[in-house]
């Protein structure tokens, strides 16, 4: 797999923490060079809201990367994850989907507890939750 990983502020390298499928990465070139913005990145997150929770958030960007984001090369596709979202969507894979009711970009997201139908919103297991307070709370040492 060709991914990089840079923290942008401080150019840290490391082990990608979600995954673009080679199949992902050429819708998002295909719709970017439609759309006139080759250059552009595909900016992940997720945002408090829907009927789970939790939504996810895909859009098109040419903003540079922000200073705490997570910045990832995934077969040509340059991809940004702002350090929050990450939390909730470690270890995901976005994959791309045709079907007769849908055609885009979708998570395959192992912290998912639940999803609704329309497939965007979601809650994520109890663990997960869990870990991400243990790793706020400050240490007595």
């Amino acid at each position: 797999m060709s991914a990089t990983e840079t923290e942008a502020k401080d150019g840290l390298r490391g082990t990608p923490r979600i995954t673009l499928t080679p199949e992902a990465a050429e819708f998002v070139k295909e719709r970017l060079a439609k759309d006139g913005r080759p250059n552009a990145s595909l900016r992940v997150g997720v945002r408090g809201g829907g009927c789970n929770g939790l939504i996810y958030v895909l859009d098109y960007t040419d903003e540079p990367p922000r200073p705490r984001d997570l910045v990832y090369d995934f077969h040509g596709t340059r991809v940004l994850v702002d350090n929050r979202s990450i939390d909730y969507i470690e270890g995901s894979t976005i994959v791309y989907e045709r079907t007769l009711m849908f055609q885009g970009l979708k998570f395959k997201n192992p912290l998912e507890a639940s999803t609704c139908g329309c497939g965007e919103t979601f809650s994520v297991k109890a663990e997960a939750l869990e870990k991400k307070r243990a790793a706020a709370l400050p240490t007595t040492e």
